[in-house]
């Protein structure tokens, strides 16, 4: 079994070991150590990355209590082999891990939750939580409390203690939730109120987090689940939004506290605008229906085709084909493009036989549109090329 000098030493990014085992692993190779201060995959947080004498170590993980690590190059076995350990990636790690722990215990003392799962990926670091009642949600102010609650204990600095506890006082220890190992079973306290089973690595005191963000907390899988960033990933995001803030601040020429207030009422003339537009856009098209009809192209039976694309959302383009059929003998294929594709609406008037469900269906299918409805009103989507198909079928139809 491979000694883990990670769970003495967190600080260690320096070791030398023998090459007990080399074997092939793809274009790879994973070595065993007699003793390693490499983190294996486990209990949600990642492993480490860093170096075996020249090879580059690629992966981390335990197979039957040894430590097997993926390495670049083969190692001779045997041989003796210097360690070196990515520090910014293990300290990261270490960061958010306990915060993880933190927000964990503030969320079981302040409102029941238990946590069951961790999950640190390169951005955001994630813990599924079983809330009281089958809860998936919170309200900010909540959130905050367990923030402020968290953030207190950082700025207070307390003491991380981890250590493997002698079976007599494992039993005794109150810990947050039992452990998920029955042997070598390893216990994290934080402060006097968080303590728990855990075989991570952490900092040795809480203020070496810096600072921890609660960044969202949603419903998933009928749990809750709260992201945060800690450390200096918490400061890398405050950076980024005190910078957003102060630029869209600068642009919309008022402070920061005043930001949200004058966003809302940016966003209020807008819609006013763009409603305005519309009414506008609508006004202009319907009074051009008559226009269009004059100059419809006329069937040898006097009925009037009145095939274009119009610049109309789906609801202006039915009540422009609507008003176009209140005339008798028109036939109207109308068409507005939203973004690549098109909408469609096809409309005739009462005294026209021609079936536009039928039209649209079968103009719409052999290029990968659809549509349909009824004799006299159908609508659909697809390329622009339909109109003219449904075009071309109505001519043929004469």
């Amino acid at each position: 079994m491979t000694n883990r000098l990670y769970y003495d030493a967190p600080y260690l990014t320096e070791f030398t070991a023998r090459v007990l085992a080399c074997r092939p692993h793809g274009d790879a190779y994973d070595v065993l150590l007699d003793q390693s201060a490499f983190y294996p995959t486990s209990g949600g947080q990642p492993f480490d990355t860093g170096t075996l004498g020249e090879a580059r170590v690629t992966d981390v993980n335990v197979e039957d209590g040894d430590v097997w690590h993926t390495v670049t190059g083969p190692l001779e076995i045997g041989a003796a082999v210097m360690g070196r350990i990515d520090w910014p990636r293990r300290f990261d790690h270490m960061q958010q891990h306990a915060a993880d722990h933190m927000i964990a215990s503030a969320l079981h003392r302040l409102m029941g939750g238990v946590t069951i799962g961790l999950h640190i990926s390169t951005d955001v670091s994630t813990i599924d939580v079983a809330m009281p009642d089958g809860v998936t949600r919170i309200t900010d102010e909540e959130l905050r409390r367990i923030e402020n609650d968290v953030n207190e204990r950082v700025q207070r600095d307390v003491p991380i203690r981890c250590w493997f506890p002698s079976e007599e006082e494992l039993v005794t220890l109150p810990l947050r939730k039992p452990p998920t190992v029955n042997e070598h079973v390893r216990v994290v306290a934080i402060g006097e109120d968080e303590m728990v089973a855990c075989g991570g690595t952490h900092p040795s005191t809480a203020g070496q987090l810096g600072l921890v963000k609660i960044v969202s907390a949603t419903p998933a899988r009928g749990k809750m689940r709260v992201a945060f960033l800690a450390g200096q990933r918490a400061l890398a995001d405050y950076a980024r939004c005190y910078e957003a803030a102060h630029r869209a601040a600068g642009l919309l020429s008022t402070g920061v506290d005043n930001l949200a207030s004058s966003v809302a009422a940016m966003q209020e003339k807008l819609r006013a605008a763009e409603y305005e537009l519309m009414r506008l856009r609508r006004e202009q098209l319907l009074q051009q229906a008559q226009d269009m009809i004059d100059a419809a192209e006329q069937l040898p039976d006097g009925t009037r085709v009145i095939a274009r694309f119009v610049e109309a959302d789906g609801t202006l383009l039915r009540d422009f084909a609507s008003r176009l059929i209140e005339a008798r003998g028109v036939v109207a294929l109308l068409g507005a493009m939203n973004g690549e594709q098109a909408i469609y609406v096809f409309g005739r008037s009462a005294d026209v036989t021609l079936n536009m469900g039928t039209l649209l269906r079968d103009s719409a299918r052999p290029l990968g549109g659809k549509g349909g409805g009824r004799p006299d009103f159908a609508q659909g989507g697809g390329s622009r090329e339909i109109l003219a198909a449904a075009r071309q079928a109505v001519l043929a139809s004469c």
